[in-house]
């Protein structure tokens, strides 16, 4: 049986977790790739709020919460008194909802919201015409192989899978046991298989859409767009073919393998 975590009341943690994320290496990774990298991640908005990137060591990090509520938290309902099925408190739970109108990414046209040069900023990003699209650009701009594909998120809903559900890398002080059963608490699939890859980092899954998806659910409004410099606006995984080897397949233009 799953170790609860070590709570001492009900509070803010049963319906939320606030994080710091990895963005990128400040060594490894390019300033246009961590631009990139920072405007994905913090796209994510169905279930995440973020605040401002900063540096942090040798890393771009990212303070954010997560709106997973903890699994052992039960009522709280129209006229329900809430209680942990964990440790057995009763009482008023803090709410902590998501923002109902996360601000949008997408201002007007070709105005886009976007991570440049380490900060949020309102650009002007005209849309690619087709001859300047790398050789190895997925094909979104036109024929978009994701619409119908039958990728589906764990939560069972179906398209675009992989702008849905994003693995997240929380730092974490050496030793702290606590905020690990903290992520491990959290409602599946909303929050799921979380593993400690390091002394300092713990991975997890969350489905939280991303806000650069356009109405239809499955189109990325910011494909092909590049940034001033001409780097692009996104990172390689949303915008490259994957790498197939004979003993993978998939349908085209999918990086889900």
């Amino acid at each position: 049986m799953a170790t609860p975590p070590p709570c001492r009341a009900l509070g803010p943690q049963c319906r939320a977790l606030r994080l710091t994320l990895r963005i990128a290496d400040l060594k490894d990774d390019s300033p246009g790739e961590r631009d990139a990298l920072a405007t994905w991640l913090t796209g994510h908005t169905e279930r995440i709020s973020f605040g401002k990137p900063y540096r942090l060591g040798r890393r771009l990090v990212v303070d954010a919460t997560v709106y997973v509520p903890c699994k052992y938290l039960k009522g709280d309902g129209a006229g329900e008194e809430a209680h942990c099925s964990a440790h057995g408190y009763r009482g008023s739970v803090p709410r902590a909802g998501i923002p109902e109108s996360p601000p949008p990414f997408r201002l007007n046209g070709d105005r886009f919201s976007v991570i440049y040069r380490g900060r949020r900023r309102a650009l002007h990003l005209p849309a690619p015409k087709p001859a300047a699209r790398p050789g190895r650009a997925l094909p979104v701009l036109e024929d978009n192989p994701c619409a119908g594909a039958p990728c589906r998120t764990a939560d069972n809903k179906r398209g675009a899978a992989c702008c849905r559900d994003l693995t997240l890398e929380v730092l974490t002080p050496k030793g702290d046991r606590t905020l690990e059963l903290l992520l491990r608490s959290r409602r599946s699939p909303y929050l799921c298989k979380v593993s400690r890859e390091s002394a300092d980092i713990i991975e997890c899954e969350v489905i939280s859409a991303c806000g650069y998806l356009d109405s239809d659910g499955v189109s990325c409004v910011l494909h092909g767009r590049l940034l001033p410099d001409g780097e692009p606006a996104k990172p390689f995984v949303c915008t490259d073919w994957p790498d197939l080897d004979p003993e993978h397949t998939g349908h085209p233009g999918c990086r889900l393998i």
